[in-house]
């Protein structure tokens, strides 16, 4: 007789996620990226602009210059884009892309999936 426990919902969403993230629909992204973008979204997910200077102090583990190249490279691979406020040009808030949004809902389902299994 096997005592072998069936998968926990949290190892059940990550074999998920990491299914989605091997798909052709999205870009490649390195575990910094994954992470900025994680905590961008936690942000997003309240409704609260950030900008790039609060951004690039988001994780005091992490350089400015570091981040700052992350959010270079989620730009460039479609998944961030910077809005600015009419009175206030030079300050730049980061908004997720379609593109974004499109990956944490099928992260969203893959949540679900889980939970429901």
């Amino acid at each position: 007789m096997s005592t072998r426990k069936s998968p926990s919902v949290y190892a059940k969403f990550m074999y998920l996620a990491q299914v989605v993230r091997s798909l052709d629909l999205f870009p490649s992204l390195d575990p910094l990226e994954e992470r900025l973008l994680n905590q961008l979204a936690a942000y997003w997910a309240v409704d609260k602009k950030i900008t790039v200077l609060e951004a690039l102090s988001l994780s005091p583990d992490v350089a400015a210059g570091t981040w700052y190249r992350c959010l270079t490279s989620l730009r460039q691979k479609g998944m961030l884009q910077l809005e600015g406020e009419e009175a206030d040009q030079p300050t730049r808030y980061l908004v997720a892309t379609p593109l974004a949004e499109k990956y944490f809902a099928r992260l969203e389902q893959c949540m679900t999936t889980a939970i429901n299994c």
